[in-house]
């Protein structure tokens, strides 16, 4: 398991925590993808990888505070990570 995954993992689930409403759900699916990821036997490829931190970039433009925050810290693990991931 990847700690860079991990942390963006536990950064977005923190983030859905504090999140209003309207991006709460969004949030969720996004965690719930790195969570497959941590617990499972697979990893992102660049492609997959790429969708989810432009859908963080996306959810961080829509949030403030602590959520935002948080997803700006989810961003830059899942960027670390992204770094070393081979492309095809």
């Amino acid at each position: 398991m990847s700690e860079q995954l991990k942390r963006a993992r536990d950064d977005l689930e923190q983030a859905a925590k504090s999140a209003d409403d309207d991006v709460r759900g969004e949030i969720h699916e996004t965690a719930d993808a790195f969570r497959d990821y941590v617990v499972g036997d697979h990893k992102p490829d660049h492609a997959v990888l790429d969708q989810h931190l432009n859908d963080i970039r996306q959810l961080s433009e829509r949030a403030d505070g602590n959520t935002e925050d948080q997803l700006e810290s989810a961003l830059e693990a899942a960027e670390e990570y992204r770094e070393g991931v081979d492309q095809a």
